[in-house]
């Protein structure tokens, strides 16, 4: 296949906090997709040894490390959760690492698609890596009754991590698939069948389209 029209197909799956984007990239897995955390990446990136790791522990300070020589993450988020600048240079750290893994493991996937769980994924452009964008969608008052019942967070503390991530708004601007998760739990398992099958056929027809323009490919 050309570079163009490759498969698996790269679904990013996004959402704003505590609106369901685990449950629905578990509905995702048990149809048999493969899913890629990228939370799960961010850890891998500051393992010791890790340039990550060095590259945090030379802008933030050793403190931020453990006696150990391991990322202290609750010093580490003391120091940038009320901080926008901070928390922005650990972003322009990490998430080059973070997207350079994400796309190291999709180009080894052999699937019709592949699901990567991106929370921040408009935030960071990696939207742009992505062939389709779904976005897990609730009402701000929902999410914010999940966010703190959920986390037993303060009110501060609950618009301080909203704040922190693009607005509902940018998120279904940037969406081309959107699960509404604000209805009964059945519903969402019926929505997310229903958009498996669509990707399958987007797959489908994208190897189609490799397939006339290379015949060589099969």
């Amino acid at each position: 296949m050309t570079a163009a029209h490759r498969l698996p197909l790269r679904v990013g799956l996004t959402g704003g906090i505590a609106s369901g984007k685990s449950t629905v990239a578990e509905l995702f897995a048990a149809r048999g997709a493969p899913i890629i955390d990228t939370d799960r990446l961010a850890r891998q990136v500051v393992e010791p040894g890790t340039e990550g790791l060095a590259a945090v522990a030379a802008a933030f300070g050793p403190q931020v490390l453990t006696a150990d020589g391991r990322l202290d993450r609750a010093a580490l988020g003391r120091r940038v959760f009320n901080d926008a600048e901070a928390r922005r240079h650990l972003e322009a750290i990490l998430h080059p690492h973070i997207r350079e893994r994400l796309i190291t493991i999709l180009g080894r996937l052999s699937a019709p698609y592949a699901v990567a769980v991106v929370p921040l994924l408009v935030e960071t452009g990696m939207d742009r890596d992505m062939d389709t964008v779904v976005v897990v969608d609730l009402p701000a008052a929902r999410q914010r009754q999940r966010l703190t019942t959920r986390d037993g967070l303060s009110e501060a503390d609950t618009e301080a991590r909203l704040a922190a991530q693009a607005t509902r708004e940018q998120r279904l601007a940037a969406a081309d698939h959107v699960v509404d998760n604000s209805g009964a739990p059945g519903t969402l398992t019926g929505s997310v069948t229903e958009l498996h099958q669509r990707l399958l056929t987007e797959a489908c027809g994208i190897a189609d389209q490799a397939r006339k323009e290379d015949p060589s490919d099969e």
